[in-house]
């Protein structure tokens, strides 16, 4: 099954799909990598999506990506006397770990970490940001703060402290659960959700130990000061609009993903946007215009895959809003303007043969106008390299490694096939040209351009350029 369009799509399972006709739906409108969003729902359910998906790649023969996003510390208030209570503008109100349940004058905040961060002048955000206070005076366990905008608070509401780094690491023990269960399950992705800093990422690498790709949710401001560390220590990054949403000025935000966008690019690792791309579409069979601009925007930066959060999980319309997506995707990708101005930034490339041969094969498909660029990859990593130059040819990835084909299915461009090893340049030429053929992207006469490494297997070797052409 050939995508027409190289922006790939993540899509959440939840209520509205969970069941496999359901998702075979979604995958048939085109998604190319599952979310199992462990903030909701039992590992068991997520057990039965994952073997469900499994099904399906199994009966249609392509690699799907699954991605196991964990759920991260969430701070929240207790519980308070009446359910409710009313915060009026300028009253003193104060957090402390008193259990007691609370009032409009202090409610329980059970999380000893965060007063441990707290100084004068620092605010709290509650109910995703549409309570503000600011603390006045705090102290061991209790912060005294005045409410700068009021609202209604009610019981266990979130709770953000934007302008301070927490002493919590990003892996709770629920997390370290479902991160277990999610590797024994064969996860091709781990979503690491509440990032601050480089050492998040070390700690999470470690317990995963190269069993799965490692994607960092950049959601906090702290992360963005460690930006270019954090980046080189993941496999893949997501811009989650939410939480930065509510901890940043929403002007701040969509310059933010730009920045992100280009480092990720940059770096050669994939870059996911997600969060309210398709909204509306939870109640509505179509988006709003703004929501259509907000994914072409994201397209036209580059991005690797844009993602679907309550649209499937929990919409009215799950299946019409992936539909949607690849629409707005193919027709920003037919704009001319489009390949222009992704090659306006050019990645950083080191001075090695195998990024020398990744970048020549872009050009010289683009120069001889070929059918694709196929890239026999083992890791992963020559595929990304040539994923990275943004060609204007489609890449097909061989590997005979399915986990890689699995992981790599979130990259930009690649349509990734499991097949065996070559052990010869005739071996090789004929399988690069019959699977493009089969595959649905080269007619007999075409020419593809192959990279490879010799010796054939070899993790990391890319070190061979030809030019094939396709044979009946």
């Amino acid at each position: 099954m050939r995508r027409r369009r190289a922006t790939k799509i993540v899509a959440t399972l939840g209520p509205a799909t969970a069941a496999p006709d359901k998702i075979a739906a979604l995958f048939e409108a085109g998604v190319d990598v599952f979310r199992l969003n462990f903030s909701h729902g039992a590992q068991a359910d997520h057990k039965a999506l994952l073997e469900t998906v499994r099904a399906l790649e199994k009966a249609t023969g392509r690699p799907i990506g699954i991605m196991a996003d964990l759920q991260g510390p969430k701070l929240r208030v207790g519980a308070f006397s009446g359910g409710r209570v009313r915060l009026d503008e300028g009253a003193r109100f104060r957090l402390d770990l008193d259990k007691a349940p609370g009032d409009a004058r202090r409610a329980n905040l059970p999380h000893p970490e965060v007063f441990a961060a707290l100084s004068p002048d620092t605010d709290l955000l509650l109910d995703d940001g549409n309570i503000r206070l600011r603390v006045e005076k705090c102290g061991d366990g209790f912060a005294e703060t005045r409410v700068i905008t009021g609202g209604t608070l009610s019981d266990r509401k979130g709770v953000n402290v934007p302008n301070a780094v927490l002493p919590l690491s990003p892996l709770t023990a629920k997390d370290r659960s479902d991160l277990a269960f999610a590797l024994d399950m064969g996860a091709d992705w781990i979503a690491l959700s509440f990032v601050q800093r480089p050492e998040d990422v070390a700690e999470a690498r470690k317990l995963i130990g190269g069993r799965a790709g490692v994607l960092v949710k950049l959601e906090k401001p702290a992360a963005i000061g460690k930006l270019d560390e954090i980046i080189e220590l993941s496999e893949a990054v997501m811009v989650a609009r939410g939480d930065l949403g509510v901890e940043m000025p929403p002007e701040d935000v969509p310059p933010l993903q730009r920045r992100i966008v280009s480092a990720c690019r940059l770096a050669g690792k994939p870059v996911v946007v997600a969060t309210q791309m398709l909204e509306s579409m939870m109640r509505l069979p179509v988006p709003t215009r703004a929501e259509a601009s907000d994914v072409a925007t994201a397209v036209y930066e580059g991005v690797d895959a844009v993602m679907l959060s309550a649209e499937t999980a929990s919409g009215q319309y799950p299946v019409e809003a992936v539909k949607m997506m690849d629409r707005i995707i193919r027709r920003v990708q037919a704009d001319p303007a489009y390949f222009p101005s992704l090659h306006a930034t050019v990645a950083a490339t080191d001075h090695s043969a195998s990024d020398a041969i990744s970048t020549a094969a872009g050009l010289v498909a683009h120069t001889i106008g070929a059918a694709a660029i196929m890239s026999y990859t083992t890791s992963g990593a020559t595929a990304l390299r040539a994923a990275r130059e943004r060609p204007d040819v489609p890449i097909i990835a061989l590997t005979s490694s399915l986990q890689t084909a699995r992981r790599l299915a979130i990259a930009w461009g690649l349509h990734c096939v499991h097949t065996s090893d070559v052990s010869n340049f005739t071996d090789m030429v004929h399988k690069a040209t019959q699977t493009a053929r089969g595959e649905g992207f080269a007619e007999k006469g075409e020419r593809v351009v192959i990279t490879a490494g010799v010796p054939f297997g070899t993790p990391g070797a890319t070190n061979v350029l030809r030019i094939a052409w396709v044979e009946g």
